[in-house]
């Protein structure tokens, strides 16, 4: 469904590349937005941080460390209790414990929620959800990602979704979450010394994720060949576990007992560095490469703007990260600067995420139950940092646009309503939240609602909050 509307709106500037507008906006940022809503995106970019900082918050290498020490006391107390049931079988019971990774994922959560809520427009999270979605694990992977899935994004996305791709690229490779994920802690080269003795092999896993979806794409030309020289070239990337006594437990660490030796050709380069410096350049390489920056033009303007996005403003993003090197701020201001991405007509369904956090801010309902938006967002299909596999979740309509998913969507809009207790008329509220990108209909619709909570319900299952 298109929906109408002038080109350098401010429906389009919240909607399309933000999180929607919040009730309680400050006037100055609601002034600024209504004169020039491309600005205050910009703008936005600019001034505001993509850092999360919190108390309750801690980095990776503290929640490895409290990860190790409970798995170890686990398996303490499930030796003591085969020990007590094998003298008592009748009346041995296990212990239980409190997961440390669920303490951390549900802090992490309310963390970035309450980041959303209160952004200006919404852009700068939404470009970071962008790149960790591009940058994709699982905590159903295991345990260790499940407490560490959070502050990998706070480390190794947050601090570089401005800056370079190349820095991005590298500090998420690097990142113990990553290699876990992708298995690169247990990949050997063959003939290393610890190959050799062990008889181990190659785990390819992580050097074909980094061809095929975070840098070059599939179809751009790298083979079979390729990703196995590439996998040979990243063995000894990995981090120290609960007994490492060259590293504390959960930093990254370059092991040349397990990296193959010599050179590796990849993509018809030859790459002759020695241990980490070696994956360092076949890195650096992808980062520039022009199959990486189609790759990345396409996804960022599919986010965006449509799920068939216009081919121009796809080469014109190419081209800028190109000529910047992968400057991920230029990147973000070319999409902003540029027409299409403007006035390509709105029908792009929102994410769960997305919608949730547009429902709150509408409201004025600040989102601090870290366990309720964890359930909502599973019902809905998107579990937070959990995508079906590598590639992250969907990002086109067909993902979402579910007759499951929207009722469900109905169900979370009516008790987000009904919890924030809205005494605005739901009218009123429609056109502070949308203006000019609301149809007739839809303003018909709401004001015939037969109650207050009915009207504001309508609202937030309307074509025009759903889609941007």
């Amino acid at each position: 469904m298109a929906l109408a509307g002038e080109k350098y709106s401010v429906f389009r500037a919240f909607n399309r590349f933000g999180l929607g507008r919040r009730i309680e906006m400050p006037e100055a940022d609601a002034n600024a937005a209504e004169k020039d809503p491309k600005a205050y995106l910009q703008q936005e970019l600019n001034s505001q941080s993509a850092m999360i900082t919190s108390s309750e918050l801690v980095d990776t290498q503290s929640n490895l460390a409290a990860y190790f020490e409970q798995q170890a006391m686990k398996k303490a107390m499930r030796e003591g209790a085969d020990a007590n049931a094998a003298q008592q079988p009748e009346t041995s019971t296990k212990p239980k414990m409190q997961s440390v990774q669920r303490e951390a994922l549900l802090n992490e959560v309310e963390a970035r929620i309450l980041k959303a809520y209160e952004a200006p427009a919404g852009f700068l999270e939404r470009w970071v959800w962008f790149w960790s979605n591009h940058f994709s694990v699982s905590v159903a992977k295991s345990g260790l990602v499940r407490a560490t899935a959070g502050s990998f994004e706070r480390e190794a996305i947050r601090p570089h979704v401005l800056g370079s791709f190349g820095d991005i690229l590298f500090a998420v490779e690097t990142h113990p979450t990553m290699l876990a994920y992708l298995d690169n802690r247990d990949s050997i080269g063959p003939d290393s010394r610890a190959g050799l003795k062990r008889s181990k092999g190659l785990n390819e896993n992580l050097a074909r994720e980094i061809m095929e979806l975070h840098t070059l794409g599939v179809g751009s030309g790298y083979t079979q060949a390729d990703v196995t020289a590439f996998a040979r070239v990243i063995t000894g990337w990995t981090f120290a576990g609960a007994n490492n006594n060259k590293q504390e437990p959960g930093v990254f660490y370059f092991e040349p007992n397990r990296h193959q030796p010599g050179a590796q050709t990849i993509m018809g380069k030859s790459y002759r560095q020695n241990d980490i410096a070696q994956g360092k350049a076949v890195l650096a390489d992808l980062a520039i490469h022009p199959a990486t920056a189609k790759h990345i033009a396409f996804k960022v303007a599919r986010h965006f703007v449509a799920d068939v996005p216009p081919p121009e403003l796809v080469d014109n993003l190419s081209r800028n990260f190109t000529k910047t090197r992968g400057d991920l701020k230029a990147l973000a201001n070319t999409l902003l600067d540029d027409d299409l991405a403007w006035s390509t007509p709105v029908d792009k369904l929102k994410s769960p995420l997305e919608y949730l956090v547009s429902v709150s801010r509408g409201l004025g309902f600040e989102p601090t139950k870290p366990q309720q938006m964890l359930r909502a967002l599973k019902e809905l299909g998107q579990p937070t940092w959990q995508p079906p596999g590598p590639n992250g979740f969907g990002d086109t309509n067909d993902v979402w646009a579910s007759p499951e998913g929207l009722k469900v969507r109905l169900a979370y809009a009516t008790l987000l309503v009904r919890q924030a207790q809205m005494q605005d008329s739901p009218s009123d509220l429609l056109q502070a939240l949308l203006g000019n990108g609301v149809s007739h209909d839809t303003q018909q619709t709401v004001a015939r609602a037969e109650s207050r909570q009915q009207g504001l319900a309508l609202l937030f299952m309307s074509p025009e909050f759903q889609r941007r």
